[in-house]
């Protein structure tokens, strides 16, 4: 019989205390909230979008039709939500 390997609590939970593990209300009502462009902020949405669109046409062309493929496109997709709302989320 094995023995057990000693695991520390920090290890299994880092979090010490609930409240460590919310966020703040006003980061949740900033994330859910629409945030209107500002002046420069279309252009930039629209440099990204074009960047990951020219992207995901590259991996259409290089890779074949399957699983790998649908994953890599939707991977683009989601980095380029991200970044986009990075913008819209700046002070």
């Amino acid at each position: 019989m094995r023995t057990p390997l000693p695991i520390s609590r920090e290890l299994i939970s880092p979090i010490k205390n609930k409240s460590e593990a919310k966020m703040e209300k006003p980061n949740i009502e900033k994330l859910f909230t629409y945030h209107p462009p500002k002046e420069g902020q279309p252009e930039r949405y629209a440099l990204i979008n074009t960047a990951a669109r020219k992207l995901a046409e590259v991996i259409v062309y290089c890779t074949p039709p399957g699983a790998d493929q649908s994953s890599a496109i939707r991977k683009v997709r989601e980095a380029r939500m991200t970044a986009n709302a990075a913008i819209s989320l700046e002070d």
